[in-house]
């Protein structure tokens, strides 16, 4: 009895049965002695004064200033333990001493760059995905870093927009899957572990869908295709404690993302019941005034905190705006409340009311500047993101005793390029990033020669070097062409109308085809793109994205079959421009097309084949895979019955190889008409030369559940075809029913 009325006692001193005041508890009695500017002053985001991903509004003077008076709440784009170390100096200096939050755009790498997200998902390997976060995530966290705007889990079926280099693809399921994996990998063992940081979903939501694939641009669509495809990959972030959500820069049927309610508080914060908090993307409050949504910076920060934005990113609407509102009692204090409470809540889980200083550690920062195992990890990412698209007669893989190679192109020694756009800048990357040229020399035999001509300039209409490629390429046994886009040509603010070789490489291509030497084409890229004349007219083309720190090892380890290629693609390539969107997991239509070529009055172009050039879920390898023995338990199920899948897959070819067995389905017949083909399972295996492997799946109702035109979402009776394939056109069919 006596010990039930002792915890009695610690529970009404608000203490729980360890002595100890809970989160919730300490985030409350903060709030109580916080004056209302700075509650707002903890919604508030300022980035630092050398980089900015946007117009920069911050008089860094008087930053400070509102720094040590407690009106700022995080700061992005500050790095290394002495700057964190300075500023939040800065914030001990305020009345109640709140740490500020350090964020990041963190997105493919941290000090040791990986191949870009797009490139990443190519692997298919959700593992290797995982890992590539929890290293960028204790880097990043050495450096000082909380919080990184990281993952993008937009689909994206366009690849005009530049963003499509930042996510997953275009497929919903993946970028669930991927998704979630680099949550896990940033978040790691949770937060407050000092080799974790913050992650968030973004950009929240259907930021992917941009009319015209032109970034910033408006989104129209049903509300059951949002939440079909573009929210369960959002959905699933918040149900894994992703600890931070960022809003995007589109409207949403005419409601800037910003300022959504339905997507904000109706889904968010009320259906999911998420206890994160939302940042605002850069400026996209005060950016509702050209919306036309809101007619001044007032209406804009009312309506963004009606809507459920929890934290500002450098508009500066909220710190001028907020106090006025709520005094004028046009915004309830307790949204002002809830808001610092989600914000304030993260900085006591990550630890920093206890100790403000804990990430900005000088050791720790110098152990992870040169981390070589991080480093031979992106090597083996690299390689394994590559895709293999073409290789007729065999040419790959090159042997390492090949007499004369000649590397023509313009990115052959670029060192920067190699790590894509969205890296961290460091100033010695030109000494540290490993070039095409330097990757391929250290792997050919010594008495072996490489030549290199960079035969043209990315982007222009010079002519004037292709006379010394053409030269070189004579003198070569094998001619390694690497062309491209520009590293900074996908990315924010980089969707392009076209998306071919630019400037005059495809003409410097075709006079090096001229000479009749073999020739192995590496598309260095951040997207999709159409390179139609290659594709037909090229024997060998290898897709490297962009890789990193270590792109030239792994190219070089890929040429010379020290790694056997096994990326998919994760997006559909198209044909032309005017195919876009083109996209594996199309709905039918009352005319479909009956073949690749059938164009008479079906939903066709007079003028082009009907299928991509390059599929999703498309690549090759050194191997050849054989599929046979596809097995169903039954083809007749009942209720919430399983079905498993059996398929045999063999390697028949030469080389050990690793392959992705994909896993389609398709509801025949619905209330709502349903997709030509839905991806439900995959699995990268290792098969070696010469053997066989069953590869198994298993299906749920669950697995059939969609979105009616009512938003319920569940399933119903009828036929199904279950496909299994090596990528999403080349699949075995067997068809099933399965009843309530």
């Amino acid at each position: 009895m006596k010990r039930v009325y002792f915890l009695l006692a610690f529970s009404a001193l608000g203490l729980n049965a360890y002595g100890q005041k809970t989160i919730d508890q300490k985030v409350a009695e903060l709030l109580s002695k916080m004056t209302l500017e700075e509650k707002v002053g903890q919604m508030v985001q300022y980035s630092g004064f050398e980089y900015a991903t946007g117009p920069q509004k911050s008089n860094s003077a008087a930053v400070l200033e509102e720094i040590k008076k407690g009106k700022v709440g995080s700061m992005l784009n500050v790095a290394g333990s002495e700057e964190t170390r300075s500023f939040q100096k800065l914030a001990m200096q305020s009345r109640l001493k709140i740490p500020l939050l350090f964020g990041q755009d963190v997105i493919h790498g941290y000090r040791t760059t990986f191949p870009v997200n797009l490139g990443q998902a190519a692997s298919w390997d959700l593992g290797m995905i995982e890992k590539s976060e929890r290293i960028a995530a204790t880097e990043a966290a050495a450096y000082g870093i909380h919080w990184t705007f990281a993952p993008m889990v937009d689909i994206a079926r366009d690849p005009r927009w530049g963003r499509v280099m930042e996510g997953s693809g275009e497929d919903t399921y993946l970028g669930t899957k991927i998704g979630l994996a680099r949550i896990k990998g940033f978040q790691g063992r949770g937060l407050g572990s000092l080799d974790a940081v913050m992650a968030c979903a973004k950009h929240f939501a259907a930021y992917g869908a941009a009319v015209g694939g032109r970034d910033y641009n408006s989104v129209d669509m049903s509300l059951r295709q949002l939440n079909e495809t573009y929210l369960p990959p959002f959905k699933a972030a918040a149900e894994a404690g992703v600890a931070t959500f960022m809003n995007s820069f589109n409207d949403i049927n005419g409601i800037p993302a910003t300022a959504n309610k339905y997507i904000q508080r109706d889904l968010l914060k009320g259906k999911w019941n998420y206890k994160g908090f939302v940042v605002s993307d850069w400026g996209s409050i005060g950016e509702m005034v050209p919306h036309g949504y809101a007619k001044d910076a007032n209406e804009a920060g009312e309506r963004a905190i009606q809507g459920g934005s929890d934290m500002d990113m450098e508009s500066r609407v909220y710190m001028a705006e907020l106090p006025k509102l709520v005094k004028e009692g046009k915004v309830d204090p307790k949204l002002v409340d809830d808001a610092t409470g989600r914000i304030l809540t993260k900085k006591f889980e990550m630890g920093l009311f206890d100790d403000p200083y804990r990430f900005s550690d000088e050791k720790r920062q110098k152990e992870q500047t040169n981390n070589q195992e991080n480093r031979k990890f992106g090597r083996e990412f690299g390689s394994k993101s590559i895709v293999l698209l073409k290789n007729q007669g065999n040419i790959l893989p090159l042997s390492k005793t090949t007499k004369t190679v000649a590397l023509i192109g313009p990115f052959g020694k670029e060192t920067v390029a190699n790590h894509g756009f969205w890296s961290v800048a460091f100033k010695d990357d030109n000494q540290r990033i490993v070039s095409q040229f330097d990757g391929i020399k250290n792997q050919l035999d010594k008495n072996s020669t490489l030549l290199y001509a960079k035969g043209c300039n990315v982007d222009d209409q010079d002519k004037t070097q292709f006379a010394e490629a053409i030269e070189m390429a004579k003198k070569a046994d094998v001619v390694i062409m690497t062309l491209g886009e520009g590293h900074a040509m996908s990315g924010e603010a980089k969707s392009r109308s076209a998306i071919g070789f630019t400037g005059v490489q495809e003409d410097l291509l075709k006079e090096i085809a001229k000479t009749g030497k073999p020739i192995i084409l590496m598309v260095n890229a951040g997207r999709p793109l159409i390179f139609n004349w290659a594709s037909d007219n090229i024997p060998t083309i290898v897709y490297t994205w962009w890789l990193g720190t270590e792109a030239g090892n792994s190219i070089a380890d890929v040429l010379f079959g020290t790694v056997n290629p096994g990326g998919k693609l994760p997006m559909s390539f198209p044909r032309t421009e005017g195919q876009i969107p083109v996209y594996y997991n199309h709905y039918n239509t009352g005319r479909p097309a009956k073949n690749n070529t059938d164009r008479n009055y079906v939903s066709a172009y007079i003028d082009l084949d009907n299928d991509p050039k390059y599929p999703f879920g498309y690549g090759l390898s050194y191997t050849d895979f054989k599929y046979s023995d596809m097995v169903l338990s039954s083809t007749s199920l009942t209720g919430n019955q399983s079905l498993n899948i059996g398929v045999t897959v063999s390697n028949t070819g030469k080389y050990d190889g690793e392959e992705v067995v994909q896993l389609y389905i398709r509801d025949l017949f619905g209330k709502v008409v349903r997709p030509v083909k839905e991806l439900k399972g995959f699995q990268k295996v290792l098969i070696k030369k010469g053997e066989s492997k069953k590869i198994e799946f298993r299906l749920t109702p669950q697995d059939l559940k969609f979105f009616d035109d009512n938003l319920n979402f569940d399933w119903e009776s009828g036929e199904f075809d279950i496909m299994i394939g090596t990528d999403s056109q080349n699949v075995q069919t067997k068809r099933i029913t399965w009843t309530k």
